[in-house]
């Protein structure tokens, strides 16, 4: 008998501890337990150590922590006619645990549909050149598109982000061409800009030497000397001698005439 009732109580014993094993629920601190009761929603459990009804009990664990979800990419004809690839990767996190269990089956696998189709209604919608200069406005509509669907899931999508834009062959040598094109305009556009700024410097320049005659013989005596510093054997260097000659001759009759003795040559 007592043999017998050492086996009844070990029984009794490994009974119990099965139920509290059964019982015995630990959430994590960024985890909320949607409680089911026969079938029927409870209540939301808040993190810690929880215990449950064994059987008539059933706890479904919901993770709150933002999840990445890359958006494989996308064949996309855009508004103007032109095929790419787009590739893109979408930011979400669970808001309502009880709607992200009883209102979809999986979250992560329909988002990951939706995001598809919206990246593709969305690009589709902007022109080439709008694709791919004007990014932070498209993640922002493919956010708020999928947000409308999203929610009444208890889901809410934190950032969508395009991180690659696949161009046909035929398309980058056209940008490589365009791009080049641009540049000569540029570099003829400043050439041209420097030649009216030198043509307006030069204009000033001659009009002080036509005021003051001696500053261009000054100005073809530097040349010489410049010249000189090569110690070129020959030099050819046009000067007009004659004018030079008359300019010196006036100017030392206006010294005489003021009564400047001149020194003689």
């Amino acid at each position: 008998m007592e043999v017998a009732a050492v086996y009844i109580w070990g029984g009794v014993l490994a009974l119990v501890l099965l139920v509290f094993a059964m019982a015995v629920r630990i959430i994590k601190q960024y985890e909320r337990g949607v409680l089911f009761r026969f079938g029927r929603v409870q209540r939301t459990l808040e993190p810690g150590f929880r215990l449950i009804i064994p059987v008539v009990d059933v706890l479904h664990r919901v993770s709150l922590r933002i999840v990445t979800l890359p958006i494989q990419s996308q064949g996309i004809i855009t508004r103007d006619n032109v095929s790419v690839g787009v590739a893109a990767v979408a930011y979400f996190r669970v808001i309502d645990p009880v709607k992200s269990v009883v209102a979809i089956e999986n979250v992560s696998a329909a988002i990951d549909q939706i995001a598809q189709t919206t990246l593709r209604k969305v690009v589709g919608q902007h022109t080439l050149d709008e694709t791919l200069s004007e990014t932070d406005r498209i993640n922002l509509d493919i956010r708020e598109n999928l947000d409308v669907i999203t929610l009444a899931w208890g889901v809410e999508v934190t950032l969508v982000e395009l991180k690659d834009i696949q161009l046909p062959d035929s398309m980058k040598r056209a940008m490589a061409k365009q791009a080049e094109a641009e540049r000569e305009k540029r570099a003829k556009i400043i050439n041209a800009e420097g030649e009216h700024l030198a043509a307006a410097a030069l204009g000033e320049a001659s009009d002080v030497m036509m005021a003051h005659p001696l500053a261009l013989q000054l100005r073809n005596l530097q040349s010489l000397v410049e010249i000189g510093v090569d110690k070129n054997t020959t030099v050819v260097f046009p000067s007009p001698i004659m004018t030079t000659i008359a300019e010196l001759n006036a100017f030392i009759a206006r010294e005489a005439a003021a009564g400047v003795p001149v020194a003689p040559g």
